[in-house]
C-alpha cells in the first residue's frame, strides 16, 4: 500500500542486539502508540537479538514482529529506499521519510545505526552519530565532561587481558563500597555494587560478561536528579524541571530489576525539590554537559546531588527510555511539552538537520 502523500513514513527501529532489547520494546510501544497517525506512517521495524531487521505490526497497544517474514534493508545512499528479502527475491517496498531508532545501548544507540541512517542518507531522529558514540562509553563521556570543568566522580577503567587492580589497590584509590560496570551498556545492565574481595571478583565477572571494558567508579552519597535535553531544530536547548530517582532500600541503587521488574524498585519524583538556585545550576550544567560529549536532537543527562550540595554528572544517555516509568518524557511533560508534542519535535529536527 502507498503511503499517503501527506503523512511522513517513518519506520521505528525496535528490539536489537543488546541487553536492553526488552526495554526497547516497551519503549517503541509507547513511541508508536505516540505517534499521529495524521501526520506519520509508521512502520515498525523489530531487529532481531541476531541483528536482522523484520516487518511489524501495531494494533491494540501491542507491537508483533514477523520474525519469519522477510528480512528488511536500507539502500546506501538511497535516500530512504527499503528492500524486502525472501526466499522468493526482493521487493522494494515504499521508501522511508525518517528513521527512528528505538534502540538501547551497543548496536543501537552507540552511533552505529547512526551512521547507518547517514550512509542511506535517511534523516535520522534523535542524537546523531559523534554524541552517540562518545556518551555511551563513560570512560569517554568522563574524559569530555572533566575538560569542560564538570565534576564527575573518580573511576578508574579496568580492560579484559590486562592486569587489572587488586581488590586492595581498588579501595585505597576509591575507597568502599565501589561501583564495577560496563563501560558501554545502560539500564545498568551488569552493573554491581562491590564491598569486599569476593563481591569484586564476581563484578569483574559480571561486567566482562557485557563488555570488555568496565569502570571501577566510587561511590557518591547523594541525590540522583535527571534531565532531559531536548534540541529545537535551529540549535536552541530546552531543558526540563528536574526529576529524582529514589530507589527502594531492598534494592540498594537503581538496578536494572528497581528500573523495569519490580513496580516498587523506586520513586520517580517530577519535579524533584531543589533550590530554585540549585536546579538552575543544575540545568545550566545539564546544556554545558550535552554540548561537551557532541550530543544533538535529545538526551537525558543524569546528576549525583551530595547533602553539601557537590553536583556531579552520572552519565548522559542519547536514547533514554520511553516507557510508562521513564523520566525523560516524564520530566518534559512537567515542562510543558506533552508527549505527542515531543516526538513532533524531534522528528521536526531529524528532518531540518538532513535539509543541512
Amino acid at each position: 500500500m502507498t503511503a499517503s502523500p501527506e503523512r511522513l513514513r517513518i519506520a521505528v527501529l525496535y528490539g536489537g542486539r543488546s541487553a536492553e532489547h526488552d526495554v526497547s520494546v516497551m519503549s517503541a510501544t509507547n513511541v508508536v502508540a505516540g505517534l499521529d497517525p495524521a501526520k506519520y506512517d509508521v512502520v515498525p521495524v523489530f531487529v532481531t537479538r541476531e541483528g536482522q531487521w523484520r516487518s511489524a505490526s501495531f494494533a491494540d497497544g501491542t507491537l508483533t514482529a514477523d520474525e519469519t517474514g522477510p528480512e528488511l534493508a536500507l539502500v546506501p545512499g538511497g535516500r530512504g529506499r527499503l528492500l524486502a528479502a525472501g526466499p522468493d527475491g526482493t521487493d522494494e517496498l515504499p521508501p522511508i521519510g525518517a528513521l527512528f531508532p528505538v534502540l538501547h545501548g551497543p548496536h543501537g544507540e552507540d552511533g552505529s545505526v547512526q551512521g547507518l541512517a547517514a550512509v542511506a542518507r535517511v534523516p535520522l531522529v534523535g542524537c546523531g552519530i559523534a554524541g552517540s558514540a562518545t556518551s555511551i562509553d563513560k570512560d569517554l563521556a568522563k574524559r569530555l565532561l572533566r575538560d569542560a570543568g564538570i565534576p564527575v566522580a573518580r573511576s578508574l577503567v579496568l580492560r579484559q587481558g590486562d592486569t587489572l587492580l587488586s581488590f586492595a589497590e581498588l579501595q585505597t584509590q576509591l575507597g568502599l563500597p565501589v561501583f564495577v560496570k560496563p563501560a558501554r551498556q545502560g539500564s545498568s545492565v551488569g552493573v554491581s555494587k562491590v564491598a569486599d574481595a569476593a563481591g569484586y571478583d564476581a563484578a569483574l565477572a559480571e561486567g566482562f560478561r557485557h563488555d570488555d571494558k568496565l569502570l571501577a567508579e566510587e561511590f557518591i552519597d547523594g541525590r540522583e536528579i535527571e534531565f532531559a535535553v531536548l534540541e529545537d531544530p535551529q540549535g536552541a536547548l530546552a531543558v526540563s524541571r528536574p526529576g529524582e530517582i529514589v530507589p527502594a532500600e531492598s534494592h540498594g541503587f537503581y538496578s536494572y530489576d528497581a528500573k523495569y521488574v519490580d513496580a516498587d524498585g523506586a520513586a520517580l519524583k517530577i519535579p524533584a525539590e531543589l533550590a530554585p538556585d540549585m536546579e538552575a545550576r543544575l540545568r545550566d550544567m545539564a546544556a554545558t554537559a550535552f554540548r561537551a560529549t557532541g550530543c544533538d536532537a535529545m538526551a537525558r543527562v543524569d546528576f549525583f546531588v551530595t547533602a553539601d550540595m557537590r553536583c556531579l554528572v552520572n552519565e548522559i544517555n542519547t536514547i533514554p527510555g520511553f516507557t510508562d516509568i521513564s523520566m525523560y518524557a516524564k520530566a518534559l511533560a512537567a515542562s510543558g511539552i506533552a508527549y505527542a508534542e515531543l516526538l513532533d519535535r524531534l522528528i521536526a529536527h531529524g528532518l531540518a538537520r538532513a535539509a543541512r
